[in-house]
């Protein structure tokens, strides 16, 4: 058998079975050990190659989603939060939501946990290979407008509104000027009922139309947004800054989950 090894690679190589090439000493090793079976040592190299096959594309969606690998729901620190609804963000993380293309709103002060629990739902939809897009209000803008300048708007608005899940981070964190304020209603337009959409925000549900130079714009636009949608309200202290080991006495941080 070692003999045959560098040609055993070389058509591994040539067979892109990577991870069997990557394994295959080890493997080999542990069935002269156990004395498996051929069909036992054929079934370990090939759950391998089906293992890092599945941990690269996985990898790979993570980057395209442009989500932090480390944001996670496992690291989100519930103890943070005493009061929060484990069982509605639970609900949220099966991504049903997804599949009835249903908006998830969250808001809160700055360091609440709304980028971080936004970015976790999108791991949420990545592991079920749900492909999704994550970036900042001023990010989206700026790709839009750089499409507009070379001629490309129709087909990166076209692109945008197909993302299964889209994550607008910071909405309203600094106020829309016209054309932002039509790109954002037709993006919203575009994807109502027929993509799901969370969006993060600073301000206060009630103050999104202040967003927006043009209320009439805004009212069409936030309605759309509005319905049916999922509404998370963090409140309390940053995340940020804090003294890790006295997060656990902290109780006077609130999250309240809605739908309506």
């Amino acid at each position: 058998m070692t003999h045959s090894m560098p040609e055993i690679n070389t058509i591994l190589k040539q067979l892109r079975l990577s991870q069997v090439a990557h394994h295959l000493s080890k493997r080999t090793r542990e069935s002269i050990e156990g004395k498996l079976s051929y069909p036992e040592f054929l079934s370990l190299i090939l759950q391998d190659e089906l293992l890092g096959r599945s941990n690269k594309k996985l990898m790979a969606r993570i980057k395209r989603a442009k989500v932090r690998s480390d944001k996670t729901l496992e690291n989100f620190d519930f103890t943070f939060n005493l009061k929060i609804n484990r069982a509605q963000i639970q609900e949220l993380a099966s991504c049903r939501f997804i599949e009835e293309k249903i908006p998830v709103l969250i808001v809160g002060p700055c360091g609440t946990g709304k980028s971080h629990l936004a970015q976790a739902l999108a791991h949420c939809a990545i592991r079920q290979e749900i492909d999704v897009l994550w970036m900042p209000q001023s990010t989206l803008f700026s790709e839009l407008q750089a499409a507009r300048a070379a001629g490309r708007y129709e087909k990166k608005l076209s692109e945008l509104i197909k993302v299964p899940l889209l994550i607008i981070d910071d909405f309203g964190l600094r106020p829309m000027r016209t054309p932002q304020d039509e790109d954002f209603h037709d993006l919203v337009s575009g994807r109502y009922e027929q993509a799901a959409t969370i969006v993060t925000s600073n301000l206060d549900f009630s103050e999104w139309g202040n967003a927006f130079p043009n209320q009439l714009l805004a009212a069409a636009t936030l309605d759309r947004l509005r319905h049916n949608a999922h509404r998370i309200t963090l409140e309390g202290d940053s995340f940020r800054g804090r003294d890790r080991a006295n997060i656990g006495n902290k109780k006077d941080k609130k999250i309240v989950v809605e739908k309506g």
